[in-house]
């Protein structure tokens, strides 16, 4: 069992920055550190258009983004708060979109990012 609950979303002006948090809960992840074993990644759905990857990391903490979000968005994660972060910088109008973090086939409800310009 898997839970994946985000927070952060909301409305803001372009160029400004938003961070977003995925915290993973479930009894998978409340033995030992399991969770530091688990790739993660951010997904975001703009009105109109398909599920697109915005970037993963590995468990190790390594990451790959998108090419046009390369430089401006910035994946983390924090093992002992058993939580990712996404770190979006410089957005513009096309970063409105749900937002949704993803390990092991799980999702979570997705949260609404809106770049007024």
């Amino acid at each position: 069992q898997v839970q994946l609950v985000e927070s952060g979303g909301g409305l803001v002006q372009a160029v400004g920055s938003l961070r977003l948090s995925c915290i993973a809960s479930g009894s998978i992840f409340s033995i030992g550190s399991i969770f530091s074993l688990y790739a993660m990644a951010w997904y975001r759905q703009a009105p109109g258009k398909q599920r697109d990857l915005v970037g993963t990391i590995t468990s190790g903490g390594s990451t790959n983004y998108a090419d046009s979000l390369k430089g401006r968005f910035t994946i983390s994660r924090d093992n002992a708060k058993k939580t990712m972060y996404l770190r979006m910088n410089r957005l513009e109008r096309e970063g409105t979109a749900v937002n949704y973090c993803k390990t092991n086939n799980c999702w979570s409800q997705g949260t609404q990012v809106t770049v007024s310009s």
